[in-house]
Protein backbone atom coordinates (compact mmCIF):
# COMPACT_ATOMS: atom_id res chain seq x y z
CA UNK A 1 0.00 0.00 0.00
CA UNK A 2 1.28 3.54 -0.90
CA UNK A 3 1.22 6.22 1.26
CA UNK A 4 -1.56 7.85 -1.10
CA UNK A 5 -3.45 5.23 -0.57
CA UNK A 6 -2.96 5.05 3.23
CA UNK A 7 -3.73 9.04 3.41
CA UNK A 8 -7.20 8.69 1.82
CA UNK A 9 -8.19 6.01 3.88
CA UNK A 10 -7.32 7.97 6.64
CA UNK A 11 -8.58 11.68 6.01
CA UNK A 12 -12.64 10.67 4.17
CA UNK A 13 -12.61 13.04 1.35
CA UNK A 14 -16.16 13.17 1.51
CA UNK A 15 -17.78 16.52 2.52
CA UNK A 16 -19.17 16.30 5.79
CA UNK A 17 -16.06 14.50 7.26
CA UNK A 18 -13.68 17.27 5.63
CA UNK A 19 -12.54 19.60 7.84
CA UNK A 20 -11.90 22.02 4.61
CA UNK A 21 -15.90 22.05 4.45
CA UNK A 22 -16.21 23.15 8.22
CA UNK A 23 -13.67 25.41 7.94
CA UNK A 24 -15.72 27.11 4.38
CA UNK A 25 -18.83 26.69 6.63
CA UNK A 26 -17.38 29.12 9.69
CA UNK A 27 -15.69 31.58 7.19
CA UNK A 28 -18.63 32.05 5.40
CA UNK A 29 -20.98 32.59 8.54
CA UNK A 30 -18.11 35.12 9.98
CA UNK A 31 -17.73 37.30 6.78
CA UNK A 32 -22.08 37.12 6.85
CA UNK A 33 -22.03 38.06 10.52
CA UNK A 34 -19.45 40.95 9.99
CA UNK A 35 -20.18 42.57 7.07
CA UNK A 36 -23.96 44.08 7.19
CA UNK A 37 -25.49 44.79 4.07
CA UNK A 38 -21.26 45.52 3.00
CA UNK A 39 -20.60 47.58 6.08
CA UNK A 40 -18.20 46.25 8.36
CA UNK A 41 -19.98 45.87 11.79
CA UNK A 42 -16.60 47.52 13.70
CA UNK A 43 -17.56 50.74 11.41
CA UNK A 44 -21.24 50.80 12.83
CA UNK A 45 -19.76 50.48 16.74
CA UNK A 46 -17.60 53.67 16.20
CA UNK A 47 -20.56 55.19 14.55
CA UNK A 48 -22.17 54.61 17.86
CA UNK A 49 -18.94 55.11 20.27
CA UNK A 50 -17.78 58.74 18.59
CA UNK A 51 -20.78 59.87 15.84
CA UNK A 52 -19.30 62.80 13.76
CA UNK A 53 -17.29 61.78 10.81
CA UNK A 54 -18.01 58.19 11.90
CA UNK A 55 -21.63 58.22 11.96
CA UNK A 56 -21.60 59.96 8.60
CA UNK A 57 -19.40 57.77 6.98
CA UNK A 58 -21.35 54.90 8.13
CA UNK A 59 -24.56 56.47 7.24
CA UNK A 60 -22.54 56.87 3.35
CA UNK A 61 -21.35 53.73 3.17
CA UNK A 62 -24.79 51.94 3.70
CA UNK A 63 -26.27 54.43 1.70
CA UNK A 64 -23.92 53.29 -1.67
CA UNK A 65 -24.39 49.43 -0.35
CA UNK A 66 -28.21 50.18 -0.75
CA UNK A 67 -28.41 51.96 -3.77
CA UNK A 68 -25.99 49.18 -5.23
CA UNK A 69 -28.03 46.29 -3.92
CA UNK A 70 -31.57 47.89 -4.67
CA UNK A 71 -30.57 48.49 -8.06
CA UNK A 72 -29.08 44.84 -8.65
CA UNK A 73 -32.41 43.36 -7.25
CA UNK A 74 -34.39 45.49 -9.41
CA UNK A 75 -32.83 45.01 -12.87
CA UNK A 76 -31.97 41.52 -12.74
CA UNK A 77 -33.81 40.24 -9.81
CA UNK A 78 -36.28 38.11 -10.74
CA UNK A 79 -33.65 36.36 -13.38
CA UNK A 80 -31.28 36.24 -10.09
CA UNK A 81 -34.33 34.33 -8.46
CA UNK A 82 -35.48 32.01 -11.67
CA UNK A 83 -31.72 30.92 -11.45
CA UNK A 84 -31.38 30.71 -7.94
CA UNK A 85 -34.37 28.34 -7.67
CA UNK A 86 -33.64 26.16 -10.91
CA UNK A 87 -29.84 25.67 -8.87
CA UNK A 88 -31.22 24.76 -5.36
CA UNK A 89 -33.80 22.22 -6.88
CA UNK A 90 -31.26 20.72 -8.75
CA UNK A 91 -29.02 20.73 -5.88
CA UNK A 92 -32.03 19.22 -4.05
CA UNK A 93 -32.93 16.33 -6.33
CA UNK A 94 -28.84 15.54 -6.66
CA UNK A 95 -28.62 16.07 -2.95
CA UNK A 96 -30.99 14.30 -1.27
CA UNK A 97 -33.04 12.12 -4.32
CA UNK A 98 -30.12 10.67 -5.78
CA UNK A 99 -27.56 10.78 -2.10
CA UNK A 100 -25.05 12.93 -3.28
CA UNK A 101 -23.35 14.10 -0.39
CA UNK A 102 -21.17 16.89 -2.10
CA UNK A 103 -25.06 18.70 -3.49
CA UNK A 104 -26.03 18.22 -0.18
CA UNK A 105 -23.04 20.41 1.70
CA UNK A 106 -23.66 22.66 -1.15
CA UNK A 107 -27.31 23.21 -0.27
CA UNK A 108 -26.88 23.00 3.21
CA UNK A 109 -24.28 26.16 2.62
CA UNK A 110 -26.52 28.38 -0.20
CA UNK A 111 -29.63 27.99 0.56
CA UNK A 112 -29.42 29.70 4.40
CA UNK A 113 -27.34 32.46 2.12
CA UNK A 114 -30.30 33.00 0.27
CA UNK A 115 -32.70 33.78 3.54
CA UNK A 116 -29.87 36.10 4.17
CA UNK A 117 -29.83 37.96 0.68
CA UNK A 118 -33.29 38.02 0.90
CA UNK A 119 -33.67 39.67 3.95
CA UNK A 120 -30.49 41.92 3.26
CA UNK A 121 -32.82 43.25 0.39
CA UNK A 122 -35.69 43.85 2.74
CA UNK A 123 -33.50 45.44 4.63
CA UNK A 124 -32.03 48.01 1.80
CA UNK A 125 -35.40 48.95 1.05
CA UNK A 126 -36.61 50.18 4.58
CA UNK A 127 -33.53 52.14 4.54
CA UNK A 128 -34.37 53.89 1.70
CA UNK A 129 -38.17 54.53 1.55
CA UNK A 130 -37.83 55.12 5.39
CA UNK A 131 -34.44 57.55 4.83
CA UNK A 132 -32.72 56.23 7.95
CA UNK A 133 -29.95 57.86 9.44
CA UNK A 134 -28.34 58.14 13.30
CA UNK A 135 -29.52 55.99 15.56
CA UNK A 136 -32.96 54.29 13.83
CA UNK A 137 -30.01 53.26 11.07
CA UNK A 138 -27.55 51.85 13.44
CA UNK A 139 -30.55 49.82 15.11
CA UNK A 140 -31.95 48.48 12.28
CA UNK A 141 -28.77 47.65 11.16
CA UNK A 142 -27.66 45.66 14.79
CA UNK A 143 -30.98 43.64 14.18
CA UNK A 144 -30.70 42.86 10.42
CA UNK A 145 -26.98 41.46 11.90
CA UNK A 146 -28.75 39.53 14.44
CA UNK A 147 -31.07 37.86 12.33
CA UNK A 148 -28.53 36.87 9.90
CA UNK A 149 -26.61 35.17 13.05
CA UNK A 150 -30.08 33.53 14.48
CA UNK A 151 -29.87 32.42 10.42
CA UNK A 152 -26.18 31.42 10.55
CA UNK A 153 -26.51 29.52 13.89
CA UNK A 154 -29.30 27.64 12.52
CA UNK A 155 -27.70 26.75 9.47
CA UNK A 156 -24.92 25.55 11.39
CA UNK A 157 -26.44 23.61 13.75
CA UNK A 158 -28.78 22.02 11.14
CA UNK A 159 -25.60 21.02 9.39
CA UNK A 160 -23.90 19.90 12.07
CA UNK A 161 -26.91 17.51 12.67
CA UNK A 162 -26.87 16.10 8.97
CA UNK A 163 -22.93 16.28 8.62
CA UNK A 164 -23.29 13.57 11.82
CA UNK A 165 -26.04 11.80 10.64
CA UNK A 166 -24.35 10.91 7.34
CA UNK A 167 -21.01 10.38 8.67
CA UNK A 168 -22.68 7.81 11.11
CA UNK A 169 -24.51 6.37 8.07
CA UNK A 170 -22.31 6.20 5.33
CA UNK A 171 -18.57 6.88 7.12
CA UNK A 172 -16.59 5.48 9.40
CA UNK A 173 -19.61 4.66 11.49
CA UNK A 174 -21.70 3.67 9.17
CA UNK A 175 -21.74 0.83 6.08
Amino acid sequence: MDWYSAVFELIDMRSFSNLWYWIALAAVWSQASRYVLGVPYDMIQRAERNGGQAEADMEELVRINCNRLLYVAGVSGLWLIGIGAMLVTMLALLGFYYDMEFAQAVFLLGVPMIAVGGLSVHTAGVIRDQALDGRPLRRLMRRHRTLTQFIGMLAIFVTALWGMYQNMTYGALGQ
